[in-house]
């Protein structure tokens, strides 16, 4: 009998198995592509800044020790830490899943029946043997223990644990990524830093400038030979040029802040190398082979974790349309009588069932969870092809970059050199009467605007080596 009965069961089993085998929904399949180009700039060197570790990339000892502090102090990078703790708990709960769960239960109650019930009609019409009656009301002890168990047939449980690892080590990358933003962020800061404290002493020396000028109008308007136009001109320039050393402290000011923002800590002066922007910038910067930024850069890796993990969540879906295997059991005591209550066989209970779920009408959810985990992992095949890319753009704007940016500095550092000369050839002709003041003024102007754009090519040039690192994925190792 119990022979026929199991054979009942097991058919009726693959019956659902194969009904819901069948029924499963049609997914679009997609393989993501890592085809890179072949090189940035014709080169097939390997040799690669990005890896670097970020004090031997960065020489300037103020730097150094400004980005130490913040890789111990900032706070957004300790978040991104407890987000690590998050997902690495999370590996924890999937683990604990797939193995039995087990409890113990005690228990104490009382139950008095109403006499005009079924139960309680029944308990009066039966015979009992006098000393024999059951207690009224009726008292309920219970101790013993419990477990259940889903049998991860489909490793459905597996899977998910699994999904939680990688993503697990997917947020490990996510740190990654943010400690080499951080460095960018903290040397672009520093290095702005050092272009506006360059500017001021440049604002300075021209007031100085714009001042002997000013003394040497006021004479030529004692003799005459100007008007008294002139002379407010160059006073007006004087103090216009006066006001913009309050405008670059105020940028001073600003960066010095955002630069102890990032260091996790309330604002105070900054230490820092005003030399650094002296030092010639590298001619050649190696950035390897576009091969290597899948290996490199954090925010690849980490794209490409998160979609094994969804790969993962879709096999955790398409599990939800087999049948599911359930066992429970139980055992322990049970009495109305605490002095009865460890009396073996007697007060003893036990329990074990099996238990096989498989949907078979309106399974709309599971489908639309199964149709959504695929489209979450297209989501993921694009995001992780489209990261490879940017990538690759990133470093071949910033090699453009350099190469742009010294050309540039190299004409304009000629521009300032001749309009700095010319700022002495237009006093001594007006000195002269050979040239009137607007030419002056004009001149002592244009020399101000070129030194300012000179040191602001400088710092792009600088920068421009902060990012070509960050974008070989440099500063994390």
């Amino acid at each position: 009998m119990f022979k026929n009965n199991l054979c009942k069961y097991l058919g009726i089993a693959s019956i659902c198995l194969a009904y819901t085998a069948c029924k499963l929904p049609v997914l679009v399949q997609k393989t993501e592509s890592k085809a890179t180009p072949a090189s940035f700039n014709n080169s097939q060197d390997t040799a690669n800044i990005g890896a670097l570790k970020w004090s031997t990339y960065f020489t300037d000892p103020y730097l150094v020790a400004l980005i130490d502090t913040a890789l111990q102090h900032n706070q957004e990078l300790n978040i991104t830490l407890q987000e690590i703790e998050i997902t690495k708990n999370e590996i924890q709960a999937r683990k604990g899943e797939y193995l039995p769960f087990v409890g113990v239960r005690a228990g104490a109650g009382v139950e008095k029946v109403g006499r005009y019930t079924s139960q309680g009609a029944g308990d009066a019409t039966t015979e009992i043997k006098p000393g024999k009656e059951m207690p009224d009301p009726l008292p309920d002890f219970l101790l013993g223990a419990y477990a259940t168990w889903e049998v991860d047939i489909w490793h459905k449980l597996r899977n998910a644990k699994k999904a939680a690892v990688t993503r697990y080590l997917a947020t490990i990358e996510g740190r990654n990524f943010v400690v080499t933003t951080l460095i960018a962020e903290i040397a672009n800061s520093y290095y702005e830093l050092l272009a506006l404290d360059n500017q001021l002493d440049i604002v300075k020396k021209n007031i100085e400038i714009q001042s002997n000028a000013l003394e040497i109008v006021k004479v030529q308007k004692e003799a005459a030979r100007v008007t008294e136009l002139a002379v407010r001109k160059f006073e007006a320039e004087v103090l216009k040029t006066k006001s913009l050393q309050f405008d670059i402290q105020q940028q001073i000011t600003e960066t010095e802040n955002r630069i102890n923002f990032l260091l996790g800590r309330f604002p105070q002066p900054i230490a820092r190398n005003v030399q650094t922007m002296d030092k010639a910038m590298p001619t050649m910067i190696q950035a390897g082979i576009p091969a290597q930024l899948l290996s490199n850069r954090p925010d690849i890796k980490q794209a490409e974790l998160e979609l094994a993990a969804s790969r993962l969540d879709v096999q955790v879906a398409k599990a939800q349309f087999y049948p599911s295997l359930g066992i429970t059991a139980g055992i322990g005591y049970n009495a109305f009588n605490p002095a009865y209550l460890f009396r073996t066989p007697e007060s003893m209970l036990y329990s074990l069932a099996g238990e096989l779920v498989a949907p078979v009408v309106n399974r709309n959810a599971i489908k639309a969870a199964y149709m959504n985990a695929n489209a979450k992992q297209i989501q993921a095949v694009y995001n992780y092809e489209r990261t490879i890319v940017n990538a690759y753009v990133e470093v071949a704007n910033q090699i453009s970059k350099i190469g742009n940016l010294q050309n540039s500095y190299e004409l304009q550092t000629k521009q300032v050199a001749a309009l700095t000369e010319s700022i002495n050839i237009s006093n001594d002709l007006f000195k002269s009467a050979r040239a009137d003041y607007m030419e002056v003024l004009l001149t002592q102007r244009d020399a101000l605007e070129s030194k300012f754009e000179l040191i602001e090519t400088r710092k792009e040039q600088m920068v421009a080596t902060v990012k070509i690192y960050q974008a070989l994925g440099g500063g994390w190792k």
